[in-house]
């Protein structure tokens, strides 16, 4: 099983895209198809000693920009390194791809060549957070769809149980709604639809759970649905919440000799913190719902986190998590 990376789309260059690709090959047994700028790929294989018999690479001249419109720079420019990595799925050359570009060109690039999986009306973006207990949250969707109708959001809870059992590998995974109190009849029409249809199926739904039961706590679940337009406020809120206590922390133990003293002792323990809340331990966020594995990983993506998702992939392809979400649309999409 070969997995495609695009290494150009990253905030930090193709350098960290071919360690994390050597490091997977290393730790699990992975074969990558580095896509990207050939000479520079090249250049950097050699330095860092990669092998060929599982490393290659497939050229492409240029890349989507954060900034670029993401379908119609799909559509216009298919020598682009997010679209080279999902033409190699579509062909059979890769069981799956790795982007940690623009978002919206991932997600384009996914539907327009691997389409989606039988009977999912729409993918959804999986956002894997951490919980205080050491656990994980899985919120879709993410941000892919901002209205959702409520026929989505049980797609969605069906297909996140899935990959939480399968990926994640939880006997039981709990599914919640979010919404704004935890009784049947909050929420919006949406919400409250999709509520009823929930607890008809056969799956371990816990009702709704509010924005604090995300993180931890007695009502905490392990699927989390709500629409895209919430799912990537929650988000984006999380990931600034988590940067303003850092700064806030290191900003007063600057202030005081003591903390500084201190800080030093606790300093495994905020490491510890950190790389409980590291986006890199999970790789990125698979879009669930389209046929063929396909991971969508932060800008900041570093060399850990392109080779964690690589090991979700491999493992996506191996337990062919796509079958089974074909199979319980089916059934009860």
């Amino acid at each position: 099983m070969w997995v495609a990376v695009d290494t150009m789309s990253g905030d930090a260059g193709p350098e960290v895209a071919v360690q994390g690709a050597l490091q997977a090959v290393r730790d699990h047994g992975a074969k990558v198809i580095l896509v990207g700028q050939e000479s520079i790929l090249d250049a950097l294989l050699s330095r860092q000693g990669g092998s060929t018999e599982s490393v290659t690479i497939a050229g492409a001249r240029s890349v989507v920009e954060m900034t670029d419109s993401p379908a119609s720079a799909v559509r216009k420019n298919p020598d682009a390194s997010v679209s080279v990595a999902a033409r190699l799925v579509k062909e059979g050359r890769a069981v799956g791809m790795f982007s940690p570009g623009n978002t919206g060109a991932t997600m384009a690039a996914a539907l327009f060549f691997l389409g989606r999986i039988s009977g999912v009306d729409r993918p959804g973006i999986a956002l894997p957070l951490p919980r205080e207990d050491g656990g994980v949250c899985l919120l879709l969707d993410g941000g892919a769809n901002v209205d959702c109708k409520p026929g989505w959001l049980v797609q969605f809870a069906i297909m996140g149980e899935i990959y939480a059992r399968e990926i994640l590998g939880l006997t039981n995974p709990r599914v919640a709604l979010l919404s704004n109190g935890e009784e049947p009849g909050k929420g919006n029409a949406a919400v409250v639809s999709a509520y009823e249809r929930l607890a008809r199926l056969p799956m371990n739904f816990t009702g709704n759970v509010e924005g604090r039961d995300i993180y931890g706590g007695e009502r905490s679940a392990d699927v989390v649905v709500c629409d895209g337009f919430v799912g990537n406020i929650v988000l984006k809120a999380t990931e600034g919440l988590a940067e303003s206590m850092f700064k806030l922390i290191r900003d007063n133990i600057a202030q005081s000799p003591l903390a500084s003293a201190g800080a030093l002792l606790l300093k495994p323990t905020f490491q510890g913190v950190k790389r409980r809340l590291d986006y890199a331990e999970y790789g990125g966020a698979p879009l669930l719902g389209v046929a063929h594995p396909c991971i969508i990983g932060h800008g900041r993506s570093n060399a850990t986190a392109f080779k964690n998702a690589i090991r979700v992939v491999l493992d996506y392809g191996r337990k062919d998590v796509n079958h089974r979400i074909a199979d319980s649309i089916r059934r009860f999409g």
